[in-house]
């Protein structure tokens, strides 16, 4: 059977996106089974149509379904990306994040297959910070999260070992073919991890987490 792998992101003005694109290329050349999906648009209209790059973007990928929890309980393999703000993922993508508490309650997370990647408008404007910080969520989901490291040549180039990357110049630049290729990459190893473990994968009972006050949606609020 073919990984299920679910690629959830927010991109603004698109850099991100394509980012996106490049993974999904990457899972499927690996087998995979993908839904590529974005967040939910939480900024107000105003803000969307004062910047041509967001308004335009926005237009361009109306077709790309919005990622709901199905999504990440359906797949074997889930890939999460943003733009960095201040060194975070942003708002839209925090907040389908904050939505989880359900699966997670219901132990539909525990070992899922995870990674993620991001793209910055400056140089150092965040993009190992923003990718781990994604990441901490995954520590609390009980995922088993898979970074594409330096295990090909192309990262060697890209120069994150985190997840796939890209550097904008304030939305001037398009992800080249470096950045691509990685994205690429980063897409076949997570859909082939996903397959290693899932052919010597155990079965395993959810964890019921009820009352652990860790719970988004319950104690820890």
């Amino acid at each position: 059977m073919a990984v299920k792998v679910a690629i959830v992101y927010y991109s603004a003005t698109g850099t991100t996106y394509e980012l996106a694109k490049a993974i999904e290329a990457g899972a499927r050349e690996a087998g995979a089974d993908v839904r590529l999906r974005k967040v939910k648009e939480l900024a107000p209209e105003e803000a969307i149509k004062s910047n041509a790059g967001w308004a335009q973007h926005r237009l361009e990928t109306q077709a790309v379904p919005e990622a709901s929890l199905d999504d990440l309980d359906w797949a074997d393999a889930i890939i999460l990306g943003s733009p960095t703000r201040y060194g975070l993922p942003a708002a839209q993508l925090k907040q389908f994040m904050d939505t989880t508490g359900p699966l997670w309650e219901a132990g539909k997370l525990v070992n899922k297959i995870t990674s993620a990647f991001t793209s910055t408008a400056t140089a150092h404007g965040g993009q190992e910070s923003t990718i781990l910080a994604i990441h901490n969520a995954f520590y609390h989901w009980s995922a088993i999260t898979v970074s594409p490291g330096y295990a090909d040549p192309i990262q060697f180039e890209a120069g994150n070992p985190y997840g796939a990357s890209f550097q904008s110049n304030n939305g001037k630049l398009k992800p080249g073919e470096t950045a691509r290729a990685s994205a690429r990459f980063q897409g076949r190893r997570v859909t082939e991890i996903a397959a290693q473990f899932l052919a010597g994968k155990p079965g395993q009972a959810p964890i019921n987490a009820i009352g652990t006050g860790d719970n988004p949606e319950g104690g820890g609020r």
